[in-house]
């Protein structure tokens, strides 16, 4: 099978100054997209634009805090109106705050927790189908969710719950926006070392990757952002033209079985 490619596809990418969403703009680019990252973090965002317009692609920054619907809305009318049309969406923005334990919720914090991952997530959705279906594009919507989606335990009960939500989401998504020739997919990786984890949990890229690799079941490799981009642009070619609804799950099997099992009989 040749690599996947999105050659003369228009992508936005929500989230895309750092880390997944990086790594994401910048493949999708180099596969030959035109890419808009869509971000609130100008100075990195219009640095990596830059970056990645240097090496010849069509890279552009858009300042989109995906919580306000006006702006996600205003991103895709602009993208559409610039390039012609929206090919991908690459739903990534995304939050991880420390709302404490179940019994001392922070409930403000879950609501923004709830407002970036899943509000902000349905408007970039919303109003990137609607442009594809207007336009009659058989479009891709993928969208980053997490271990957490499948399993408890792999972050604070706000953020889990983010993430189940998101994949509801998609799967409902999915069923509305097939009779148009849309997909909606997700993307959920296990843990990586990317500035938002790296932050909450206070340590550095290595020392996070260390921390990660030690409950790891795969073996001799560590998940890094840009493995879970490779993922993403596997759903957004039409190398996936068949598969929507789907959950495409980067985690190394951790998820798959339980390695206290597998450690109490010496595996």
């Amino acid at each position: 099978m040749s690599r996947p490619r999105l050659d003369g596809k228009v992508a936005i990418v929500t989230g895309g100054a750092s880390g997944i969403g990086e790594a994401a703009a910048r493949l999708f680019a180099a596969s030959g997209a035109t890419v808009v990252i869509a971000d609130i973090q100008d100075a990195l965002g219009e640095a990596v634009a830059a970056s990645i317009a240097e090496s010849g692609a069509c890279c552009t920054y858009a300042r989109c805090d995906v919580t306000d619907e006006a702006q996600v809305e205003a991103t895709v009318a602009a993208a559409v109106a610039a390039h012609g049309r929206l090919d991908v969406m690459l739903s990534n923005a995304g939050v991880l705050l420390p709302t404490g334990p179940v019994t001392d919720m922070d409930l403000s914090a879950l609501d923004r927790v709830m407002a970036v991952n899943f509000r902000g997530a349905a408007a970039c959705v919303k109003h990137a189908a609607r442009a594809m279906v207007a336009a009659g594009v058989r479009g891709a919507i993928v969208c980053t969710g997490s271990v957490a989606c499948v399993q408890g335990g792999f972050g604070p009960a706000s953020y889990t719950a983010s993430k189940h939500a998101l994949l509801g989401l998609v799967r409902a998504a999915a069923g509305e926006l097939g009779r148009h020739g849309v997909r909606v997919n997700l993307v959920s990786p296990g843990g990586v070392a990317t500035p938002l984890s790296c932050a909450v949990v206070g340590v550095g890229a290595e020392e996070m990757e260390a921390m990660t690799e030690a409950h790891n079941v795969l073996r001799g490799k560590v998940l890094r952002a840009a493995d879970v981009a490779e993922a993403a642009l596997f759903l957004a070619s039409d190398q996936a033209g068949f598969i929507s609804g789907h959950n495409l799950v980067v985690d190394g099997a951790t998820t798959a079985v339980n390695p206290a099992v597998l450690r109490s009989i010496g595996l």
